[in-house]
């Protein structure tokens, strides 16, 4: 099967969506699937044959901000999409923006089939402007999503549960759900490996994740400032965003007796980190699945995390009453990473069922699941089962055909195709 995966920012290795998605296309081409990714280009991706580039587009006035959060925007060209969807089988989208219903339309015109993936809550918006506790926003931009895209498109990838659930109380009914997990990559296992020098004797407490507002990795610092041990801890924050200064400022605010270190890591630096991390804690109130946290304990790291509703790594928890802290309370998790550095052999008993818990998250079997709804999407399209077919909009129509006359302008195209006439 031909498969295109449609996202941004799959050049930008900062997030857990683009790790997602490269990863996920490297597991399919092992399965014989050709995988190629549509997104933003880069010196880095000019030279991969899989990697069809596109230019960025910046936003005045936000682009400074977009890029903080890691992630960019792509400048819509017809011809280079279209081409790309004129060789895949199918198409895949990960994220809720116009590259992605351009790429639908067009599938749609050449009758093939579309499945999405919803990897962004509004949350994650709304949050880096300063309004993500707010209701309204956030029910907003479900709304909008919904309208935008997933009304058109039937099957969607959801990485848990949780946004199951959500997506289906903000009116997300005709869909039908794939509940898959990013899954662990084997990479992510216990070594042999020592702490640094620099920190032999301390006590290390792990957060892996982009240093943006909604992650709170702000209460990892003022819940190891609070503890009685301030002077054993040591915090890595492995990310990079647009919250480093803030937290660096804070960390000195509140008397962290170590320096906190904020780096990010490649895979190969971050493994080893997890690997002689103490404890680790993901602290985020809004997660749609959190694959750092499982990463984490796939290294034999046990996790503490949030209660919060919004958050689905407290779906991770084996024992709520020590590895679940009240969501954006610095007090509960100060109690929670004090009870672990006080009771070692109740973490090490953790540990061991963690790494068997973490069986179940193996990528290979996410992949199986993945297939799995690709392959119902083909099918849903030979029977006209698809939402495209089952329900037609005038609207879809008629931007498709202003897209389709624009490539017939081009020479691009020879002919309007049926779907536009």
């Amino acid at each position: 099967m031909k498969v295109l995966f449609v996202l941004e920012c799959a050049n930008k290795m900062t997030n857990g969506t683009s790790a997602t998605c490269v990863r996920f296309a490297e597991e399919l081409r092992k399965r014989g699937h050709e995988v190629k990714i549509l997104g933003v280009g880069d010196k880095n991706t000019e030279k991969d044959h899989n990697y069809i580039g596109l230019r960025n587009f910046h936003f005045p006035l936000f682009q400074p901000l977009i890029e903080k959060e890691g992630f960019n925007f792509a400048h819509i060209d017809y011809d280079i999409i279209y081409k790309a969807v004129e060789w895949c089988d199918i198409v895949h989208f990960f994220l809720p923006f116009k590259l992605a219903n351009t790429a639908r339309l067009i599938a749609n015109a050449l009758h093939k089939p579309v499945t999405g993936a919803f990897h962004m809550q509004p949350q994650n918006i709304t949050s880096a402007l300063g309004c993500g506790t707010k209701a309204w926003p956030n029910n907003i931009l479900y709304k909008e999503f919904y309208k935008y895209i997933y009304r058109k498109t039937k099957r969607i990838h959801c990485p848990s549960e949780m946004i199951a659930t959500t997506l289906k109380n903000h009116g997300y009914e005709r869909n039908v759900y794939h509940v898959i997990s990013n899954g662990v990559s084997d990479f992510f296992h216990p070594i042999e490996v020592s702490k640094p020098e620099e920190l032999q004797g301390k006590f290390v407490v792990t957060m892996v994740g982009r240093l943006a507002p909604e992650k709170r990795q702000d209460l990892i610092v003022k819940a190891v400032a609070k503890s009685r041990f301030n002077e054993y801890i040591q915090i890595i924050l492995c990310g990079a965003g647009q919250n480093k200064k803030k937290l660096e400022k804070l960390a000195k605010k509140v008397k962290l007796a170590n320096p906190l270190i904020i780096k990010f890591c490649k895979q190969e630096e971050l493994r080893e980190v997890l690997n002689y991390t103490d404890l680790y804690v993901h602290a985020s109130t809004y997660e749609i699945e959190g694959i750092s946290c499982i990463e984490a304990f796939a290294c034999g790291a046990v996790p503490i995390v949030s209660d919060s509703d919004e958050s689905a790594t407290k779906s991770f928890s084996l024992n709520d009453k020590e590895c679940v802290f009240k969501a954006g309370d610095s007090d509960s998790l100060c109690k929670r990473i004090e009870f672990m550095y006080e009771n070692r052999q109740e973490k090490k008993n953790l540990s061991h069922l963690y790494l068997d818990f973490s069986k179940q998250f193996a990528l290979p079997r996410m992949v199986d699941a993945m297939e799995e709804m690709l392959n119902a999407a083909v099918e849903d399209i030979n029977k006209g089962e698809d939402f495209a077919t089952l329900y037609p909009r005038k609207i879809d129509k008629k931007v498709t055909t202003k897209i389709f006359k624009k490539l017939l302008k081009q020479g691009i195209v020879k002919e309007l195709p049926d779907y536009c006439k």
